[in-house]
């Protein structure tokens, strides 16, 4: 079946990242191919935003305890009350929120559920939902599912702050959601307290609910981390997302969590109970004790995260690209413009031949006109063993070379 009615409501939303080619059949995704071809070429896979090595051993340990003490049926639909109110604690540690562990937290099948589960329970056909652009590339195919209609406003390099003034220019009465991804991928953008004050302020203004992607609020450089939902009028219309996976690098656990007003969680929920209906159980023990680690495991994921960043960044610098420094996440965003090449998509497929390393081109994280502002920068994820990125780097500083 590699055929879809141009009507199908993902499609009419696919960005590049889907690759649909111009008669609408379905290719892979532009992460697919790039895996493909570094497994066939044996390139460096800094592609696909997952890390090479696992989290914290007590993590592990909670959840192989818990598999043995029987934990292996369903939970409940919004998740054991345990990591609901673990949840609560970790809100209240790091941010003075205190949402209510048994009406206002749902434990989702990772932070994508989170996303899909809002939006196809706050939005429909005839509304808009508002992002940054360059924007994850989940956005946009959710957004169609839900049959509203994606407008973006642009990030703006070297530090992908957003143009408030075409983001205000894009607001409007018709806006149902202002969806917002901070910190940023693929960008690395930490938005700072005005930006996201004034987002609050004209979404309030037209009436729209806040979503925020908070998936990397523990991994930042320098940069404090700032919930939308801790700013003067967010609280009563902002739906908190977050997840197990990016913190405690166990990404393939699938445990995220939402939180805000208990009227919007309680729509989100009758959503949420038709699509995975329930997360793995005795993975969500051990992210409750994950939760509790202490403030030396939080600062220390950071600061290795930004030495990583670093020996990453050196070699990009190397091959003569210039590169776009991120205050968090981890992922680093580069401009191939420096070296006479202003088609990221195209050497994003030569680069695992040319010097062992696959990337991933910015313009698949946009629309059409967002793609060609984009279109000679490429994604670089550092979540890898120090070793590998410095073998990484060390390849891509002969690409000048290359060439």
């Amino acid at each position: 079946m590699s055929q879809l009615p141009p009507q199908f409501p993902w499609q009419r939303a696919a960005t590049g990242a889907n690759l649909l080619s111009p008669d609408g059949s379905l290719g892979v995704t532009i992460f697919e191919e790039m895996t493909t071809l570094a497994l066939s070429t044996g390139a460096i896979n800094l592609g696909q935003g997952f890390p090479d090595e696992d989290g914290p051993v007590e993590i592990k340990e909670a959840a192989q305890a818990a598999i043995a003490a029987g934990a292996n049926q369903y939970a409940p639909g919004k998740g054991i009350l345990p990591l609901r109110e673990a949840i609560a604690v970790h809100q209240e540690r790091f941010y003075g929120l205190a949402p209510d562990p048994r009406t206002e937290i749902i434990v989702t099948t990772g932070a994508t559920e989170a996303i899909a589960a809002s939006l196809l329970a706050l939005v429909g056909p005839g509304d808009e939902v508002l992002t940054f652009e360059p924007f994850y590339d989940s956005y946009g195919a959710i957004i169609g599912l839900a049959g509203a209609t994606h407008v973006t406003a642009p990030l703006l390099a070297p530090d992908f702050m957003p143009d408030m003034t075409a983001f205000e220019a894009a607001i409007s009465s018709r806006t149902k959601a202002v969806l917002i991804n901070n910190p940023h991928n693929p960008t690395g953008a930490v938005f700072p307290r005005a930006v996201l004050q004034r987002v609050v302020d004209l979404a309030a203004r037209h009436d729209a609910v806040i979503i925020t992607d908070e998936v990397y609020e523990h991994l930042t450089f320098g940069e404090p981390h700032i919930p939308v939902a801790t700013l003067p009028g967010a609280a009563g219309r902002t739906v908190t997302i977050s997840s197990a996976g990016k913190t405690f690098s166990f990404t393939g656990w699938k445990i995220g969590w939402l939180s805000g007003p208990e009227h919007l969680v309680a729509a989100i929920r009758t959503v949420k109970q038709f699509l995975s209906y329930s997360s793995g159980t005795p993975f969500q023990s051990a992210i409750a004790v994950g939760l509790a680690l202490p403030d030396e495991f939080y600062t220390g994921i950071s600061e290795t995260l930004k030495r990583k960043r670093d020996i990453l960044s050196d070699g990009l610098r190397a091959a003569g690209l210039d590169v776009f420094t991120p205050q968090g996440t981890y992922f680093v965003n580069v401009d191939t413009a420096p070296l006479g090449i202003s088609d990221s998509v195209d050497l994003a497929r030569r680069l695992p031949e040319l010097v062992g390393v696959a990337a991933i081109p910015v313009p698949v994280f946009c629309h059409a006109e967002g793609a060609e502002r984009t279109r000679s920068l490429l994604r670089f994820a550092f979540c890898k063993k120090t070793e590998v990125l410095e073998e990484a780097a060390a390849r891509l500083a002969t690409l000048r070379d290359r060439l």
